[in-house]
């Protein structure tokens, strides 16, 4: 026998008094964003997404640069100690055979001429004996129409790193004067760089500048080692009127004062992981500089005067074929600038017009060098 059921009605089905009626709502649009807290995505905008997708993709990328701009500020490069070998050697009588006079016109629009080596010998503006090497400004003659004799000399061997040791006896100065002694590829400037070792002007009473002179790229904005002032930190020859990236030294190390006290040694070290500069007193310099027959050891001289590190510079692509110049300049682009001759030093009149009519204010503008010294690393 075969039970059936009656069909009960859905309306008539009993539910659990535990059991509630759930009802459902749908909004659209506005009304339905209100039913989420301002913090869930679901209920925001179009507009409001991307603005917050834009502001997260800026601060990924704030965070990204300022994560590299740090790392770079706190990067230092490996100064570990290199073997060096001597490799050349400037001093004595022979000095000036391994040098060529620069003869042409000033570059850098100076009131001067510089002689060749005949003319230079001639008129007793380069001479060497036993012990030092000297170049000199014409202070004779009166009137001077076209510049004052002054010598230039480049050295006929090129580098593209090495220690450099630098013995100074005497620097040149007086108002009018822009000497340096200075390393550069003439040929192929500014693309090969350029290291100025001592720069002043006039009566240099503002110390010594060691400054580099680059092509774009090569920036000093970096973690540094030095004792010096650091001027500016972009090296780019078309930045700041080719001011380069610049070191002051104090008052002792150029001048007056430095040779007063006897001068003294400056070295250059010129290495992948960066250039450094050291000056060294006549009575304070150390016992590795003293004897050739020591070898020089950079690691012991304590921090430099000027550090130009390779964090955001390739130095061996910004300098090479180096030739090691020194040259005393009249007036000029830098030294018979307004604000530097008038402004800075005081110095009477019109710059070519007082070097022209007043030769006996040339009496210091001469180098005096005890020798040169070349490194290479072995």
């Amino acid at each position: 026998m075969i039970e059936t059921t009656a069909a009960i009605p859905k309306d008539d089905i009993q539910r659990p008094e535990s059991e509630p009626l759930v009802t459902h709502t749908y909004v659209s649009g506005q009304e339905d964003r209100e039913h989420f807290p301002w913090y869930n995505p679901h209920g925001w905008s179009l507009r409001t997404k991307l603005l917050v997708g834009i502001f997260s993709i800026a601060a990924i990328i704030g965070i990204i640069v300022g994560a590299v701009e740090g790392s770079k500020t706190r990067r230092y490069p490996d100064y570990s100690p290199l073997q060096y070998r001597l490799v050349d050697r400037y001093k004595g009588e022979a000095f000036f055979e391994r040098f060529g006079y620069f003869s042409d016109e000033d570059p850098t629009s100076g009131f001067v001429r510089y002689v060749n080596q005949s003319t230079a010998l001639d008129q007793n503006l380069t001479y060497a004996t036993t012990d030092s090497a000297i170049l000199r400004v014409d202070s004779t003659t009166l009137n001077t129409s076209d510049g004052r004799n002054s010598v230039r000399i480049e050295s006929k061997a090129t580098y593209d790193d090495g220690l450099f040791i630098f013995d100074i006896l005497h620097t040149p100065y007086g108002c009018g004067t822009w000497p340096a002694l200075w390393l550069t590829d003439g040929s192929n400037w500014p693309f090969n760089g350029e290291i100025d070792v001592l720069e002043a002007t006039n009566n240099g009473t503002n110390g010594n500048a060691v400054t580099l002179h680059t092509t774009p790229g090569c920036s000093m904005d970096v973690r540094r080692k030095e004792t010096g002032d650091s001027i500016y930190t972009t090296c780019d020859n078309s930045t700041n009127g080719n001011a380069g990236c610049g070191v002051r030294g104090p008052s002792l190390t150029y001048g007056e004062e430095m040779n007063a006290n006897g001068g003294g040694i400056y070295a250059l070290e010129i290495r992948p992981a960066g250039i450094r500069a050291w000056f060294f007193p006549r009575d304070s310099i150390p016992a590795d500089l003293t004897e050739e027959s020591i070898t020089p050891d950079p690691s012991a001289w304590g921090t430099a005067l000027a550090d130009f590190p390779n964090t955001s510079c390739d130095i061996p692509s910004h300098f090479k074929n180096q030739s090691i110049i020194a040259n005393i300049d009249l007036c000029g682009d830098y030294g018979g600038r307004d604000d530097v001759y008038t402004d800075q030093f005081a110095c009477p009149g019109n710059c070519t017009d007082f070097v022209a009519r007043n030769p006996k204010n040339f009496t210091q503008a001469y180098w005096e060098f005890g020798g040169f010294w070349v490194y290479s690393s072995v």
